[in-house]
């Protein structure tokens, strides 16, 4: 070997040389070993029984003595892959850091690489990784391939028809039994590239299929499946050498083809199939050979039926299901090579131009490759042959996201479904904001000659939503199609789940369309309320107005009869005050009905459960709801499992429960908290929205609680809620209180009435009244309206981008940050209160990047700014229409330039516009004055409001908006409690990346009650039982999980170990946990113990694939 590596270190031309008369001196040597081994086995077959032993020596003896120059290459990589394992410094390993290198230069001189070693039935991944990053670093950067592989049975022409079809020199004759496959990179000449849309092709070839010596000399068929689903996974055609005069052989090899075009139909990829039907007699008539095309087409049927059951996919029936396959295409008719016996036998001429005519075809359906699968450079190619080879040795075609390139391209588009989700959400509010406005400024804007009312305008304003939701959801689809039909990114790698991103975007559509209508529902409702009030207040101050100026002329008619008598302010204060007081007294205030909300709430509960059956409806006739929801939510026995009261004894069940139902608790708590604080009167629809939280919930866990549970807790939840609802109602009823109200401006009708009997000019003071109750108000809600999506906006920039890209990359930055805490109750709230620990988690982030005050300073500014301008326009443009109505009408134009983007509060509108008789002109002048002093304090006092201040005052809030872009479906593993990585919102399957050792999810042993350290992947795959209150507390097999968690995909790969991060989590914590869950200490292995916490780090990186 160091003679052999000596010679490749030579010139080009002395190692061209060198392996041309090597290779002829190896042929010599093999035809005169194996001239004598024959007559020695014929011999011996003659006498089979007796010589039994001696014809399995003489087999390998056989075998070994097929010596060419690709063994010489072989051990080369040996001798690498065993260099590479001494230490850095060793000088034997140093020698052989080259090889790599001269291997490369081989393949770019047209010598093929060993890529499976047959003998090993091994790829030697380190060896081959080098060799083709030595020839990408040899090539120009990302230079695109395409892989067309041949599969066949031995000694049918495929390496013939390969040489024939490309002009390459892939070993034959020598009655060689070469056992892998070898693999030729072609450069792909300017005229055709493109065309074909890569730079070079890559033309693998394989021998040994269903090989009469190999099966002798062991067990072949798995053998032959690894190789053939190997080499089909790696490319992009895949030619099905046939030989037509066997057809048990044309069987076997059938089923095994379509056995791996099934496996990589699973895992995305798709590879375009040739059939060549080699050593045909007559191939002149291809309609004659239409029954062997419908033959071959019934065979591949039954085969792809028989494989679909093989790998449980029975929804496979035909082999179109599974391949984009054409009879009349996708079939080649080529005769024989040799117009008789060979050696004498001429060479058939018809052979060159059927293989000449395969190889332009093939050039075509390459050419159409480009545009579903573009070609991958060659450290793609790498990437993706390391991934498949793992899959190929452990069998382990189900799961796709262990192969690096299909979860990279998975990532890609998750990402980008998040930007069109959010894109979709933030349309929407910003449509709702408006709506809203609409809403509450009806009475403002709506002109004299408009006879519509609320009922009219919530008719209009849900028809606009429909046909704004209507344009998103076709644009967000129209993105979805754009990004499955573009060739970066691997994308047809991900094709199977375009359906679920489909589902997610209806799914998205509906769910906001639904809470679009309830809200707006509940907008006009508590508006049509407000205005009943309004309508109350303005009889009573227009009573006031009415008495006040009746007052004045009194006093003026008196006060000019009597010239030497002067009226102070202290004597107009005491006409004032009695005027004030005897109008109160004269007016029958009637302010809104008290409602009790307790009894709306029940009633709402009571029709929620009117399906449940009669001992619901019993124990709701003798309940009282004031009396729920003041203690802690508590499970008891009769509130517990459906069929499970007798099986108390299980504490993690009843812990299970009580977590589902605290999280349930928490999350309606916090919307009433959201509703209370706006301060508006109670809608029904606030409670239906609660019962649909808790149905939700419920129904995602439905196998866990009985109905006595679902009672309990809905009134617990509702107890509280209608508490809450009734103060805030109260509350509403009292600030709205039309006498409350009155007393509230009595000292500016005052300051108006002064001003009138004096004749003193009110301009500035109206403007400053308008400026500081109106507008500066609805400035302030402004501002928070739109300060939600802009904070989202800025958590998922810049540093946060990572962490809120993805589901997989959230997961990654919690559980780094986990390992560098250290803190073990960090780690329980994690696995056990998944929910809370997210939300917690999020809005520490926000508080943290906005604590400083500057960036969110600078968002607030900017929509102040916005706003600003927009008043000054609207000033300028009023003070250019004619107001027939003086200032009020004045002000109202203002008011209505304005009605899309401030909600004006008409209480102080009315009173800054009664008792009003300022000028237009100088009022407009003060009025622009004021707004830009306005925009100086209000931008002081946003200042001074702490980044917890303004996030309660948000209608959007950022942490809601976060929380429900990487919590997802929110389900974790029932074993391990991994939580679910699913994109989008509609997926049909859940699963996890990483599955973790079960004793952190509380597993334990049956009869040992010891914390296991397997993994679910382990588990689904062994003979092994589980027991859990789904399964009635009996045992059932861990194979059939399924038929229990129907729902959750969990690859079942013996293979896969916990990775090293969770390993040294348990192993760090084990006795901690065995504690929190009352059981035993795992059996920790012993390697587990020297885990160190930056190994624990590395493979986290490599779990979630962060380079």
């Amino acid at each position: 070997m160091s003679c052999f590596v000596s010679a490749l270190s030579s010139s080009n031309q002395e190692r061209s040389y060198f392996l041309k008369w090597m290779r002829m001196n190896l042929d010599n040597l093999s035809r005169k070993s194996l001239s004598s081994l024959r007559e020695q086995y014929k011999e011996n077959c003659q006498q089979l029984l007796e010589n039994k032993e001696e014809i399995i020596q003489l087999d390998q003896q056989i075998s070994n003595s097929s010596l060419g120059i690709e063994h010489f290459l072989c051990e080369m990589g040996q001798l690498y892959e065993t260099a590479v394992l001494l230490p850095e410094n060793e000088e034997s390993r140093l020698q052989m850091l080259h090889l790599p290198w001269l291997c490369a230069e081989l393949m770019l001189d047209g010598f093929p690489l060993e890529l499976v070693d047959g003998d090993a039935s091994n790829i030697p991944l380190r060896w081959v990784s080098d060799v083709l990053q030595y020839l990408d670093s040899l090539l120009q950067p990302n230079n695109k391939i395409m892989v067309v592989t041949v599969l066949g049975v031995q000694s049918t022409g495929k390496s013939t028809l390969l040489n024939t079809m490309f002009g390459v020199q892939f070993a034959v004759s020598s009655g060689r039994c070469t056992r892998g496959a070898f693999m030729q990179l072609i450069k792909v000449t300017e005229e055709i590239k493109k065309e074909l849309g890569c730079d070079f092709l890559v033309i693998i070839d394989t021998e040994g299929l269903k090989s009469p010596e190999l099966a002798k000399l062991d067990e072949s068929h798995e053998h032959d499946n690894e190789l053939a689903t190997l080499v089909v996974g790696l490319s992009d055609i895949t030619i099905i050498n046939i030989a037509m005069e066997n057809s048990t052989e044309m069987k076997d090899i059938l089923q095994i083809v379509v056995h791996a075009f099934l496996r990589m139909k699973e895992i995305g990829k798709k590879p375009k199939c040739q059939f060549v039907h080699q050593n045909v007699a007559d191939v002149s008539a291809h309609d004659k050979n239409m029954r062997d095309r419908k033959l071959l087409l019934e065979q591949l049927n039954e085969m792809t039926e028989a494989a679909a059951k093989m790998e449980n996919k029975e929804e496979y029936k035909l082999f179109t299901d599974v391949m984009e396959y054409n009879p009349e295409t996708c079939n080649w008719y080529i005769p024989g090579l040799w117009h008789g016996n060979p050696p004498m036998a001429p060479v058939n001429a018809g052979y060159s131009e059927a293989v000449y005519d395969l190889k332009k075809n093939m050039i075509d359906v390459i050419g159409k490759c480009k545009h579903k699968t573009p070609g991958n450079n060659i450290s793609e190619f790498l990437e993706w042959t390391r991934s498949l080879w793992n899959a190929v040795k452990y069998e382990n075609f189900i799961f796709s996201f262990r192969n690096s390139l299909v979860a990279d391209a998975y990532m890609r588009l998750c990402t980008e479904f998040h930007k069109w989700d959010w894109s979709f959400k933030k349309d929407m509010h910003s449509w709702l904001t408006v709506a809203e406005i609409r809403v509450s400024n009806f009475e403002i804007i709506k002109l004299k000659s408009d006879k519509s009312d609320l009922k009219d305008l919530l008719c209009n304003l849900k028809q606009e939503a429909v046909a704004k939701l209507d344009a998103l959801e076709k644009t967000t689809m129209e993105n979805l199609s754009k990004y499955f039909e573009q060739t970066e990114g691997h994308v047809y790698l991900v094709e199977k789940y375009k359906e679920d991103f489909v589902s997610s975007v209806k799914s998205l559509r509906r769910e906001t369309e639904s809470s679009l209508r309830t809200q707006l529902e509940a907008t006009v409702e508590i508006r049509r309320a407000k205005n009943n009030m309004n309508n109350i207040k303005k009889t009573f101050t227009d009573t006031m107005e009415k008495k006040v100026l009746g007052l004045l002329e009194d006093l003026r008619k008196n006060n000019s009869s009597k010239c030497d008598t002067h009226i102070t302010d202290e004597q107009l204060d005491r006409f004032f005050d009695q005027i004030w007081q005897k109008t109160i007294n004269e007016l029958l205030f009637t302010g809104l009905n008290q409602r009790n909300i307790f009894d709306l709430v029940f009633r709402q509960l009571r029709e929620n459960m009117k399906q449940k059956g009669s001992s619901v409806a019993e124990q709701l006739m003798t309940v009282k709801l004031k009396d729920q929801g003041r203690e802690e939510f508590k499970i008891t026995k009769d509130v517990f499992y459906k069929r499970w009261i007798k099986r108390m004894t299980n504490n993690n069940s009843a812990v299970d429960l009580q977590k589902l139902a605290d999280n349930i608790i928490q999350t309606c708590s916090q919307f009433v908290l959201d509703k209370t604080a706006r301060h508006s009167d109670y809608h029904d629809t606030y409670i239906q929205e609660i019962l649909h939280i808790i149905d939700d919930r419920l129904m995602s866990n439905k196998n866990i609680g009985s109905d006595e549970f679902e009672l309990s807790l809905k009134l617990h939840i509702c107890g509280m809620s209608a508490r809450e609802f009734q103060h805030m109602h109260d509350c509403f009823i009292k600030d709205n209180d039309p006498h409350r109200c009155l007393d509230q401006f009595k000292d500016k009708y005052r300051n108006d009435f002064k001003d009138l009997f004096h004749d003193r000019d009110q301009c500035q003071r109206k403007a400053e009244e308008f400026t500081t109750l109106c507008l500066m108000p609805a400035v302030e809600t402004f501002i928070y309206s739109s300060l939600g999506p802009d904070i989202v906006d800025k958590m998922l920039q810049g540093k946060n981008a990572f962490q809120f890209s993805t589901r997989a990359f959230f997961q990654y930055t919690l559980l780094k940050q986990l390992l560098n805490e250290d803190n073990f109750e960090q780690y329980v709230k994690y696995i056990s209160s998944y929910e809370c620990f997210v939300k917690v988690w999020i809005l520490d982030r926000i508080t943290e990047q906005f604590s400083n005050g500057q960036e969110v300073s600078e968002l607030e500014e900017c929509h102040l700014r916005i706003i600003t301008k927009e008043i000054l326009e609207a000033v300028k443009m009023a003070q250019n229409e004619t107001n027939e109505d003086g200032i009020k009408g004045f002000i109202q134009c203002i008011c209505r330039k304005l009605g899309q983007k401030l909600i004006i509060p008409k209480d102080a509108l009315e009173t800054v516009m009664i008792l009003n008789n300022a000028s237009q002109e100088p009022f407009a002048r003060w009025l622009i004055q004021f707004v830009n002093e306005m925009e100086q304090t209000l931008k002081e006092q946003l200042k001074k409001v702490n980044i917890q201040g303004k996030l309660s005052k948000l209608k959007m809030k950022p942490q809601d908006e976060l929380f429900k872009r990487v919590f997802g479906c929110g389900k974790q593993c029932p074993f391990c409690k991994a939580p679910c990585e699913a994109g989008g919102e509609a997926h049909t399957d859940h699963f996890a990346s990483v599955h973790r050792p079960q004793g952190l999810g509380s597993y334990r042993k049956i009869s040992s009650k010891t914390l296991v350290t397997n993994i679910c992947s382990t588990n689904v795959q062994s003979e092994k039982h589980f027991i859990c209150f789904q399964t009635n507390y009996k045992r059932h097999p861990y194979k059939k999980y399924r038929e229990i968690f129907p729902d959750w995909h969990i690859p079942a790969d013996a293979s896969i170990q916990a990775s090293d991060y969770w390993k040294y989590v348990l192993a760090r914590f084990n006795s901690k946990f065995a504690e929190e869950y009352n059981a035993r200490p795992a059996d920790i292995p012993l390697t587990w113990k020297f885990i160190t916490k930056q190994q624990a780090e590395n493979s986290l990186k490599e779990s979630f694939s962060i380079k």
